[in-house]
């Protein structure tokens, strides 16, 4: 790879955990429920984007294959923690 891809994948890195590292901040902090979903769902989607952009950087297949997992168990959740939430139960 050439040095100015492994740069830019390294400052893509680096926001990427920065977003994950403000997500994490408001699921702990978040003023009501909705908020700590959100920012739940958008943590599953900075860790998916953050195993990608480490898929890339080392050139392994395997970390493709583990966002893919951690993308659908995130969308499974964050529907499961909404019907939750609004009917006060997951399976009806």
């Amino acid at each position: 790879m050439s040095p100015w891809l492994m740069t830019v994948l390294d400052v893509a890195t680096a926001a990427v955990a920065l977003s994950l590292a403000l997500c994490g901040w408001r699921l702990l902090r978040g003023p009501q429920l909705p908020d700590r979903i959100l920012a739940l769902d958008t943590l599953y989607m900075g860790a998916v984007a953050l195993v990608l952009l480490l898929g890339m950087r080392y050139g392994t297949p395997l970390l493709f294959e583990a966002a893919l997992i951690v993308a659908m168990l995130g969308f499974v959740s964050t529907v499961a923690l909404a019907r939750y939430v609004t009917r006060g139960d997951v399976i009806e």
